[in-house]
């Protein structure tokens, strides 16, 4: 089993101390969520199942990918993630820029996690339709793809048109991943046919083994499986993961930030990392 960490649920000021942690104690990964903008109305706001605002306007906001950056110039070995960053909500040449440059500045330890985003106020704000969201994101992986491995792109697309280019550098990896998150029928349909994986919203192993039953992973291609753990109890609960096809768990062995990188070392020797 790899275990990630979720730097955004601790404060900005000890993401650095948490990723350093993190990358010398044995974590696979450190992964990071994104929001472009957030604006002042809150109509827009409820969190899905939710009926409190998912969101506060003051809440500091940072670019994942170039944060990532960041970071990897202050490790050495753990993989750096979003979860998840919305790709769509800008053109594809930005976003496909954004993750090569990462991979190259990371020596490729880039994981590109996306989803389509449930917050209509900051695709309002960008001036992106909402409800398009999906299938711009669908298009945009693709053209991604290319421009991530062919020589040269030229791209006429429903929503994204550009004449035949040069797209350099190149990411490190041959096949830089893509996670694709979410857990409507269209999310799932969209990580099993387009994406090198799937990353969940918080789950137990009780709540994980439908989605997991909707997933219907494939079985013809390397795909991975990635949850949110939060209430992981012990070590003894982790063949169970294990046997449901999930091979990689974000976990939060803390609960405030100044515990975040002395609760890292506690479950990496309990966890045997």
């Amino acid at each position: 089993m790899r275990y990630g960490v979720p730097l955004g649920l601790i404060h900005p000021a000890a993401w650095k101390d948490v990723a350093q942690a993190a990358d010398e104690l044995g974590f696979e990964s450190v992964w990071l969520p994104e929001h472009l903008v957030f604006t002042t109305d809150l109509t827009t706001a409820a969190y899905p199942g939710g009926a409190d605002p998912g969101i506060r306007p003051e809440t500091p906001l940072f670019d994942a990918p170039a944060y990532l950056c960041f970071l990897a110039a202050c490790t050495t070995r753990v993989r750096l993630g979003t979860a998840v960053h919305l790709f769509a909500l800008r053109h594809p040449l930005v976003s496909a820029r954004a993750f090569a440059t990462l991979d190259v500045v990371s020596g490729g330890r880039a994981v590109c996690g996306v989803g389509a985003g449930w917050y209509r106020g900051e695709w309002d704000a960008a001036q992106v339709p909402f409800a398009e969201r999906g299938a711009r994101l669908d298009e945009a992986i693709a053209v991604a793809r290319r421009l991530w491995t062919e020589p040269v792109v030229r791209h006429e697309g429903r929503f994204y048109r550009f004449p035949e280019l040069a797209f350099n550098p190149k990411p490190v990896q041959s096949r830089l991943p893509v996670l694709c998150g979410g857990e409507s029928a269209a999310a799932l349909r969209r990580a099993r046919t387009l994406g090198d994986g799937w990353i969940s919203m918080p789950h137990t192993l009780e709540s994980i083994r439908p989605q997991l039953n909707r997933l219907d992973p494939p079985e013809d291609r390397e795909f991975s499986v990635t949850v949110h753990a939060f209430g992981l109890a012990s070590p003894a609960e982790v063949p169970a993961w294990a046997g449901l096809g999930v091979d990689r768990l974000i976990v939060r062995p803390w609960t405030r930030t100044r515990e975040a990188v002395a609760r890292l070392a506690a479950f990496a020797a309990e966890y045997g990392l």
